[in-house]
């Protein structure tokens, strides 16, 4: 398991047009077999930053998301909304087990 958490600092113009690309984004990512989840959560004080929690199976799953047309989609849509350049940190799992990150059936 390989666990990314992507750090967003959109403009304030663009917050609702992020949130929308973002989802969908990580709607289909959920679809990946190399991925066991995919959260896009908002900061409660500052609604202009974002974190991207990408939990993947296995490490090479990352670049197949990268290889992805909904990866490409939201990329391009998103670029010129940032405020800087997004950041990324990639941390190894420990607990729970693996199995523990899986969504329940049908989310």
């Amino acid at each position: 398991m390989l666990i990314v958490q992507v750090f967003v600092h959109v403009k304030p113009d663009c917050v609702e047009a992020f949130k929308a690309a973002s989802l969908e984004n990580a709607r289909h990512s959920l679809r990946e077999p190399g991925i066991a989840r995919f959260d896009v959560i908002q900061q409660v004080d500052d609604p202009t930053r974002f974190v991207l929690v990408e939990v993947y199976r296995r490490i090479e799953a990352t670049a197949e998301h990268k290889e992805t047309a909904h990866y490409a989609r939201w990329r391009d849509a998103v670029a010129d909304m940032m405020a800087e350049p997004r950041s990324s940190v990639k941390y190894a799992n420990l607990f729970p087990a693996d199995a523990g990150w899986d969504y329940p059936p049908g989310v």
